[in-house]
């Protein structure tokens, strides 16, 4: 089962690998990189292998059974 979480973006856009930091997916912007690095990170249902692809308010990113939500403030 998919867990969702919210993610509160504050500013244009944040780095991928940066996100699933942030968001706790990852521990640190390094094991975030090599989850993009191991293609386990899809942005917007498609595999994303850029680790420092720019995820802007709107987009869905999912890794490990997490789904974050990029909601604009």
């Amino acid at each position: 089962m998919m867990r969702e979480i919210g993610f509160e973006l504050h500013g244009e856009q944040v780095e991928l690998c940066h996100l699933l930091k942030l968001a706790g997916v990852a521990a640190s912007g390094g094991q975030g990189k090599a989850l993009v690095a191991e293609g386990l990170v899809q942005v917007d249902g498609q595999p994303e292998s850029r680790k420092t692809a720019k995820i802007l308010a709107g987009q869905l990113v999912e890794c490990q059974g997490v789904r974050i939500r990029v909601i604009g403030v």
